[in-house]
């Protein structure tokens, strides 16, 4: 499995990272799948860069914050305008139950039909798993001041080189603070890529909003995560700050996330 960072900036866009979005890439043995973990503001211009849109084979929006959701919006227009027609039927989108009705809204369109010409929009149900080719996604209500935020378990199996299957986890935290959910959602997971929003000191009178890289890293330890990949941390939070505080309460590898890198699970 392949992950893509495409857009890894807390709260908005920054001058060099879209919001949050992160490509997937695995086999099946037939061939290769693409989904995407929230598309949100900036990140449909650069996901671009590593796959035809007409590629995409499903999304999963974790919560419906703008900076995690927003370019549906214009992933709308490109299926529904582009010269000669789009190559694909409908794109899969799971999401919170809202999801549709506000992507309509956000974009002034009619509920009905929305932009259900365009995308096939299914409603999560928590820790009830989906499929799509050799992806397993498994939502885990966590801790956000929204009406539905998710933490995605990813699990997938592969064909290994000598034929024998290989099965990797990535857990995507989506936006949370500390919260049991994000814990079995990251249970032994192979790559944790978990926010860290927030700065120790700095914002301890801000409680069930986001982590900080401590608590990240404290997370991380306790689901027993082997690598720790600290994620939508906005221009106003120091990189090198949250993995210091990461360090020492996680005994993992631990890295900040930037955008355009690709990392092998």
């Amino acid at each position: 499995m392949k992950l893509t960072i495409v857009g890894c900036t807390g709260s908005f866009p920054g001058p060099g990272s879209p919001a949050s979005c992160y490509l997937l890439t695995a086999t099946d043995g037939e061939r290769t799948w693409k989904v995407v973990m929230d598309l949100g503001s900036g990140a449909l211009g650069a996901i671009q860069r590593y796959t035809d849109l007409e590629d995409i084979d499903a999304i999963f929006l974790t919560h419906l914050h703008p900076d995690h959701c927003m370019d549906l919006c214009g992933l709308h227009v490109a299926i529904r305008w582009k010269p000669g027609g789009w190559g694909r039927g409908r794109i899969p989108v799971w999401g919170p139950a809202a999801t549709a009705d506000r992507m309509a809204t956000a974009y002034g369109l009619p509920l009905d039909p929305g932009m259900h010409e365009e995308f096939d929009f299914t409603n999560w149900t928590e820790r009830e798993p989906v499929t799509v080719g050799p992806f397993t996604i498994t939502p885990f209500a966590v801790n956000h001041p929204i009406e539905e935020a998710y933490a995605l378990r990813v699990e997938v199996v592969e064909p290994g080189r000598d034929g024998v299957p290989v099965s990797r986890v990535l857990t995507y935290s989506g936006d949370t603070d500390s919260c049991a959910g994000l814990e079995e959602a990251a249970k032994d997971a192979d790559l944790f890529l978990c926010e860290a929003a927030f700065e120790e000191g700095r914002d301890d009178g801000i409680n069930d909003v986001h982590l900080t890289g401590k608590r990240a890293g404290e997370a991380a330890a306790a689901a027993g995560a082997r690598r720790l990949l600290l994620t939508h941390i906005p221009v106003w939070t120091s990189q090198t700050t949250v993995m210091a505080e990461a360090r020492p309460v996680f005994p993992g590898d631990v890295a900040v996330a930037v955008a355009g890198v690709h990392y092998t699970i």
